[in-house]
């Protein structure tokens, strides 16, 4: 078992692997007591039946860059092979602004060759490689040293059945002809939007019962602050404060320290020093904020006059594509996508990409009256009208 922890090392390696088709990769991290993640190990193994070609790398040894790794992930004549590669892509972005290209998800392809909803690597290990993996080190703090041998090997368990995975999913995808459908959603995880956080819109992401553009300012400054202060200090925004704490505090607006600590939810670090300094600005901001510059948030969705019956039929017609076709409902189709297209919304995923051909076309065809549905024994038929 080789764990490589010099840059000379790991250029070796990246260079073989870019003679070969593909090459799994996967990481371990801490998130803990950071916002961003800490990554403590990386593994990599290029094609082969064996343990051979398999590696982990420690981007905890002192000296080592990771360079030659993101050298081989701009090399576009190798595809990466990941499993629900999201939190292993913002590592990599956020370090080196690089996506792996080309990409592949497994757990995305599995999805669309009918494995089910955000089917998990042991899942797929077992029903394609026919193996199992030993999970009792999956929870382990990954950032001591040295490493046990049962943390490497199950570390490296996650790169070796990979291939095997991948080699099955890709088969399958080329023989169904579904390889661009992939392909879309690699383009959402590979899109840096998805990871970057912008602080002046981190209010959006927290949980309010009103629309009151005053409360919302002040919820907006509060978010805003956390989130800078989170993001500078390295430490997770729920150290800063809480959203529930969050909320209290854009209810009663304090003005003063004194006022700060008759908080109910506030942590004791949080009342004092730079943090309370934040807060009481923040809340400042928010109560001064100009009528022409508060938020308002997109009620547009709550407004919608959705047929219910319509939006039911739709359901119905969903769960027998997701039947027919073999793809995750939920990969096709959210709740509020239904609802949406019930509604007379047609700027929603569900009707376009892949997913178009899929449900889509059939869904609006449904909501024009030129098909019904019919059942016959537990099947659900389009009736052409």
């Amino acid at each position: 078992m080789i764990t490589i922890t010099t840059t000379d090392e790991l250029a070796g390696f990246c260079k073989e692997a870019r003679t070969h088709d593909y090459v799994t990769v996967d990481t371990e991290f801490l998130r803990e007591r950071t916002y961003y993640s800490k990554l403590c190990l990386i593994q990599l193994a290029m094609p082969g039946d064996t343990d051979d070609g398999a590696v982990l790398v420690d981007p905890l040894a002192d000296g080592l860059s990771l360079e030659p790794l993101y050298e081989l992930f701009r090399d576009t004549s190798v595809v990466k092979v990941f499993h629900a590669a999201r939190q292993d892509l913002e590592i990599f972005y956020v370090d080196a602004r690089v996506f792996p290209e080309p990409l592949f998800d497994t757990q995305v392809a599995a999805m669309v060759c009918g494995f089910g909803e955000q089917v998990g690597y042991e899942t797929l290990v077992r029903k394609i490689a026919k193996e199992s993996v030993d999970k009792t080190s999956r929870f382990t703090d990954w950032s001591r040293r040295p490493l046990t041998e049962a943390q490497k090997t199950y570390a490296l368990a996650d790169v070796t059945h990979l291939r095997s995975v991948y080699e099955y999913l890709a088969a399958q995808l080329k023989k169904n002809n579904r390889e661009k459908w992939v392909q879309e959603e690699i383009r959402i995880l590979t899109n840096p939007d998805t990871y970057i956080i912008n602080p002046a819109d981190a209010w959006q992401r927290v949980k309010t019962r009103t629309t009151s553009g005053k409360f919302l300012a002040i919820v907006r400054e509060l978010a805003r602050f956390r989130e800078d202060f989170a993001q500078s200090r390295n430490v997770p925004r729920s150290r800063v404060y809480k959203d529930d704490a969050l909320v209290e505090l854009a209810s009663t607006k304090p003005l003063t320290l004194t006022d700060l600590g008759r908080s109910r939810l506030l942590l004791r670090e949080a009342r004092r020093g730079e943090i309370a300094d934040g807060i009481l600005a923040a809340i400042k901001a928010g109560v001064e904020c100009p009528a022409d510059q508060m938020p308002r948030p997109d009620t547009s969705r709550d407004k919608l006059q959705v047929n219910p019956a319509l939006a039911d039929l739709l359901r119905v017609l969903l769960k027998a594509k997701t039947e027919s076709s073999g793809v995750a409902s939920k990969l096709i189709a959210s709740a509020s996508d239904l609802d949406a297209i019930a509604a007379g919304v047609r700027e929603v995923s569900a009707l376009s990409g892949w997913r178009r051909e899929v449900f889509g076309e059939d869904a609006l065809r449904l909501c024009n009256g030129r098909i019904a549905l019919a059942a016959k024994g537990k099947d659900v038929r389009i009736v052409e009208l």
